[in-house]
């Protein structure tokens, strides 16, 4: 079958112009997974909720008393996860009834955090990155609840010792299962987020310090901005999957005082920080990854403030660091990663960009606070609504006909309308539609002479897709997958386990001000 037949013909491609502006002053905005609300942190302390329907303030999200550094959105958008210069990650559930929104909890450190993020599937599992290098998963399940930092094994040669450098970027991959964490040396360290042990460290020549990753949503792409910059995309391999040690017969070293949490202000969970190493003997994958795509300005040789992937995969975007001008680089990866366009938004240099998860979108920020939506605009169709209607790109003078606007008698027109009533009506014949011939040809199939019960055929079981899996697979390669398939499935029930009330069904309430009477 040509697969083109089957292609979305309303493919995804990039934005090119200005939808609108939104006036924040924000450090940067992001989009939620429903591509409805764009949340902005801003170096007051605060951030605040865009609905882009309304292009209005939904709700102001006022918790920290220096600049905020991150905002993440958990798998359905009611939580809303903001970092802070402050020392504190604060949670805050958009379903309540209240403005600020009411704090799920309260997460301290001793240090100002760099970033922070939700677990893709579950928003009680938190990923921080703080400004001294150190990176620590923080679980605020019952079962699990705790703060693991995240170290890369101790080796005693010196070129190990120059490759542990301070973290500067981390990241969840899309599945949850891996954490990329970038490195000032250069270096890319993969854990796994259930053990927290590092199952591969990569290298990537030439990089200097990591600044920032991106991934497609399929997780199997990866973007990498760094100090020489330059954009590189790479092709991630399969990891190899730890041994399965529970967290809970790991025993922190003497200096580390135990897990010590208790309840806040406004009924908010406060954690103190725990400094839980885990670090594992496993088979660790050492490679030096080969970039398929780099992506630079030779001319202007800018830097790179950030970038994003478009919801396909087949656009990339990055923000320039152009003190002169708001510029926007799209390249496509379909063609061989070949530059595309630049969008021009002014004057106000960018600091930060994101690509909506549906839409051809981007919501670039400038240094003044603006947070400019760019869309793709798409040409009205008014031949749509009539069938005789006629599109033309520049007017033309119109002939009229000699009878077109001829004045019918009246006693005609009731003659005629009276006819089209006497006509007889057929309700019993039944038209060949494509429905009614499938039906019929369906129920007139038979086997081996014998007549088949359409309902027998459209009720009969399927092949499992386990099942047919593990019967396909045989030897060694068979059972490396069927284990491998096993390992993430225990993952995803880890990362499951005492799930949050992030559903879809969860709306956002709308509050009224109400007016004071004036006297």
């Amino acid at each position: 079958m040509n697969t083109k037949l089957l292609s979305n013909p309303f493919n995804i491609t990039y934005p090119t112009a200005v939808q609108t502006s939104l006036y924040s002053q924000a450090s940067f905005a992001k989009f939620d997974p429903s591509g409805r609300f764009v949340a902005a942190g801003l170096p007051d302390g605060s951030a605040r909720i865009w609905d882009l329907d309304t292009k209005s303030t939904v709700r102001w999200l006022e918790g920290h008393v220096k600049a905020v550094t991150s905002v993440d959105w958990s798998r359905y958008s009611r939580y809303v996860l903001t970092s802070s210069k402050d020392w504190n990650v604060v949670i805050w559930d958009l379903a309540s009834d209240t403005d600020p929104p009411r704090r799920v909890a309260t997460v301290r450190f001793d240090a100002p955090i760099a970033s922070a993020s939700f677990h893709p599937r579950n928003s009680q599992i938190l990923l921080v990155l703080l400004s001294v290098g150190e990176a620590y998963i923080v679980d605020l399940r019952k079962e699990h609840r705790g703060r693991t930092e995240l170290c890369e094994p101790d080796d005693a040669d010196e070129d190990s010792r120059q490759r542990n450098a301070a973290f500067t970027v981390a990241r969840f991959d899309p599945s949850g299962k891996h954490i990329f964490i970038g490195t000032s040396a250069g270096y890319i360290v993969v854990f796994n987020s259930r053990t927290k042990t590092m199952v591969a460290r990569h290298r990537i020549a030439g990089a200097g310090i990591l600044k920032g990753l991106d991934f497609t949503k399929s997780g199997r792409r990866l973007a990498t901005n760094s100090s020489d910059r330059t954009l590189r995309q790479f092709n991630l391999p399969v990891y190899p999957s730890p041994p399965s040690i529970p967290t809970s017969s790991f025993t922190p070293p003497p200096s580390s005082p135990p897990s010590n949490l208790s309840n806040g202000a406004n009924g908010s969970n406060e954690m103190n920080e725990v400094n839980g190493t885990i670090n594992m003997d496993a088979s660790i994958l050492e490679t030096e990854l080969e970039p398929m795509y780099r992506f630079h300005d030779p001319i202007n040789k800018v830097a790179w403030h950030s970038m994003s992937y478009s919801p396909d995969g087949d656009w990339l975007a990055g923000g320039a660091a152009d003190n002169a001008t708001h510029k926007i680089y799209i390249w496509d990866l379909q063609n061989e990663g070949q530059f595309a366009s630049a969008l021009d938004g002014g004057r106000e240099p960018l600091v930060h960009i994101h690509w909506h998860p549906t839409k051809p979108m981007i919501a670039s920020t400038t240094n003044r606070g603006n947070i400019l939506i760019w869309h793709c605009p798409t040409p009205e169709r008014w031949g749509a609504f009539a069938g005789g209607f006629e599109e033309v790109d520049e007017n033309v003078e119109y002939e009229e006909r000699e009878d077109e606007f001829d004045i019918e008698d009246e006693s005609d027109f009731i003659m005629r309308k009276q006819r089209m009533e006497e006509e007889p009506v057929d309700i019993f014949a039944l038209e060949d539609t494509p429905t009614s011939t499938s039906l019929n040809a369906l129920t007139s199939t038979t086997t081996n002479g014998h007549s088949h019960n359409p309902h027998h055929s459209l009720s009969a079981p399927l092949p499992h897709p386990h099942r047919q899996w593990h019967d396909s697979s045989s030897g060694a390669n068979g059972t490396e997958v069927a284990s491998r398939s096993r390992d993430e499935d225990e993952d995803l029930a880890w990362a499951d386990e005492d799930p949050d009330e992030d559903y879809m069904e969860w709306r956002l309430k709308v509050l009224m001000e109400e007016d004071e009477d004036v006297r």
